[in-house]
This record gives structure tokens, C-alpha cells and sequence, in this order.
């Protein structure tokens, strides 16, 4: 009877716990999607970094996103993105390794266009010596992601930040970067507030504000 009593114990105990962590990857989520500081990511890549839950490829997916968005936000102090890029490398990679590569490709590509934009904030770091390794890195991975879901709305809004903050000589072209972004922004038309990935609209937005 007590080992009954135990074995039930662990049982709700184990439910409950795991009630308690997908409370917590939602409230994240949420908190994700109103972030906009350094801070804010911060101490969210660490509350993501401490979540176990299924799908286990979530947590650390998150958390090199926000690796990824503090590299953005420092793209001009660069010196300061490098101990950022190599953790949203390590956790980005780390997401990849949890997803099976015939029946996930929409979640790779949510993964890859993450790397890509990581392997984006390490050219950030220095241009001249970075450039060339990483800026390729970052075109490969993104590839990836629009081969495996063509039509995945982040990895149109990476493509029109690209396509928009290339010099004309080496591609780039503001008005393909408007016609991504908006393509994009019509995809997110209802993005949803669930756990999977729905970022991207204010990114758009605010890439849009500057091509207007």
C-alpha cells in the first residue's frame, strides 16, 4: 500500500510539474513577444535556457533567438556580440539536433533561419575579418530554412533585412527587401500567441518604416 501511495505520488507530482513548465515556456512566449532591450533578452535567453519541456527543441530555439536579437541590437558595438553569438551557435545547433530531418522541416526551418541570423550578428563583430566566413554561413543557412518552407514568414523578413542592408554592388536591393517584407507581414496577418514561432510582424514593421 505505501509503495502504491509513493507510486501515485510521483505520478501527480510529475504531472504537475510538467503543467508548472509549460506554464512557464507560455509566459516566456509572452513575455518574448513584447521584449525589446538587451535586458529584456537577457534575462529571457536565461529563463528559456532553464525550461525542460516537450517540444524539447523549443527552449533552446528561444534562447538563441535571443541571443540573436541582442547581436542585432548591438550591430554597431560589435566588440560586445561575440560571447552572444557563440551561445545562440551553441543553442541553435543544440535545437537542430532535437528535430528529426524528414518529418520536422517546418521546425528546421524555424531553426535555420535562427543560425542565420546568429552567424549574421558575427559578422556584426568586425566586417573585414568576419565578413566573408559568416556573411556566407548566414546565406547558407537561410537557404536552408526557404528550401525546406518556402514561405516561412521569418525567414522572408531575414531575407528583406539582407536583401535591404546589402550594398547595391553585392546584391542588395531595396525594393526586393520591401516586396519580402511585405509578403512577410501578410503572412503574419494572425500570427497567433501560442508557443510556436509567430515573431517577426513588428520586425517588418520597423524594416518597413525605413524603406518607405
Amino acid at each position: 500500500m505505501k509503495k502504491l501511495f509513493i507510486c501515485v505520488l510521483l505520478v501527480v507530482v510529475g504531472y504537475y510539474s510538467g503543467m508548472a513548465q509549460s506554464g512557464a515556456l507560455q509566459q516566456a512566449v509572452n513575455k518574448l513577444d513584447q521584449a525589446q532591450t538587451v535586458k529584456d533578452y537577457q534575462v529571457l535567453e536565461k529563463t528559456f535556457a532553464g525550461i525542460s519541456e516537450q517540444p524539447a527543441w523549443l527552449p533552446p530555439y528561444y534562447a538563441a533567438l535571443c541571443n540573436a536579437k541582442i547581436g542585432f541590437l548591438l550591430q554597431d558595438d560589435g566588440e560586445k556580440i561575440e560571447p552572444f553569438a557563440d551561445r545562440g551557435e551553441t543553442l541553435a545547433k543544440q535545437a537542430l539536433s532535437l528535430l528529426d530531418s524528414t518529418t520536422q522541416k517546418k521546425e528546421l526551418a524555424e531553426v535555420y533561419t535562427v543560425l542565420s541570423m546568429v552567424y549574421r550578428t558575427k559578422v556584426f563583430i568586425n566586417p573585414m575579418t568576419y565578413g566573408r566566413k559568416y556573411g556566407v554561413l548566414s546565406g547558407q543557412m537561410l537557404q536552408k530554412a526557404l528550401a525546406l518552407e518556402p514561405g516561412n514568414p521569418r525567414a522572408l523578413y531575414v531575407s528583406a533585412w539582407v536583401k535591404y542592408y546589402t550594398p547595391r554592388m553585392w546584391g542588395g536591393d531595396k525594393e526586393q527587401a520591401k516586396k519580402l517584407a511585405t509578403e512577410s507581414l501578410q503572412k503574419l496577418g494572425n500570427p497567433g500567441t501560442d508557443v510556436y514561432p509567430h515573431w517577426g510582424r513588428a520586425d517588418d514593421q520597423q524594416l518597413l518604416a525605413k524603406i518607405k
